[in-house]
């Protein structure tokens, strides 16, 4: 059977995504794999995300994404008003929200922004927690210093900027180093007649779909311009997503940075 080729001038436009990832922006410990100190109330710090919020804002973005649940957009959007009414007046919701998306959102003269967050609770420590039969040497050897298999993002995050550590969580190896340390590796997890840990690890794919699921519930055009500000792993999920999907076409991060 003949294949019947497309014309190569039938082009489906796709909505633009600057898809961008960080760490959470506040001190003390979070529930992710990896986290990174950041004193949010430190005054370098905010002038620096400001300037991140100046830098992204070049994209202009038309629609904004946060690590917000769904449920409690209407909070988000009382925040985000009261940022707008007091922009001198730094805001430390969830972090990187306040400080970043809502000085983009101000810069962008956008009116409102969504949370596209779902919670769902995994235990990626499971195969420290069970008799691990499956495969114990790589699974113990993997995580007992993650970044020594990954040489090419093995660097001293404490020796660098705001801006050096965005860049390094945006680049394409940090962002697969995040699925794996997050999710697949889970996968050398279990017990002998068990899929302990491939269970945990598909509990996270299922909260980054449904994450997914509620940025396509936005309503948008083919003129809109999507800003999604994430933690790395939700990012690195939503890349993957993105990158097969008809309706979405991602920009490249570092041309904003």
């Amino acid at each position: 059977m003949p294949i019947t080729l497309i014309d190569s001038t039938d082009v489906v436009e796709k909505v633009q995504v600057l898809n961008f990832a960080t760490f959470h922006i506040h001190m003390g410990a979070t529930s992710d794999a990896t986290s990174v100190d950041f004193d949010e109330n430190d005054k370098k710090n905010q002038n620096d995300a400001k300037k991140i919020a100046q830098l992204i804002s070049e994209f202009k973005p038309t629609i904004i994404c946060v690590e917000v649940p769904w449920g409690k957009n209407e909070e988000l959007d009382q925040e985000y008003k009261a940022y707008l009414t007091n922009p001198s007046k730094v805001s430390t919701y969830y972090g990187e929200v306040g400080m970043v998306a809502f000085e983009v959102g101000r810069l962008s003269n956008l009116e409102s922004i969504y949370g596209i967050d779902h919670k769902m609770g995994y235990n990626y420590n499971i195969g420290q927690e069970i008799e691990n039969t499956i495969d114990s040497t790589t699974y113990n050897n993997y995580y007992k210093n993650p970044f020594a298999f990954h040489s090419e993002i093995n660097v001293n995050h404490d020796e660098l900027s705001l801006l050096e550590k965005l860049k390094l969580y945006n680049n394409p190896k940090f962002l697969d180093f995040l699925i794996n340390v997050n999710a697949d590796m889970l996968a050398f997890a279990g017990s002998e007649n068990g899929f302990e840990g491939a269970d945990e690890a598909a509990k996270y794919y299922q909260r980054n779909l449904r994450i997914y699921s509620n940025l396509n519930r936005i309503p948008m055009t083919i003129k809109d311009r999507v800003f999604i500000l994430s933690g790395g792993s939700h990012t690195a999920f939503l890349g993957e997503f993105m990158g097969r999907s008809p309706k979405y076409e991602l920009v490249d991060v570092m041309d904003y940075l």
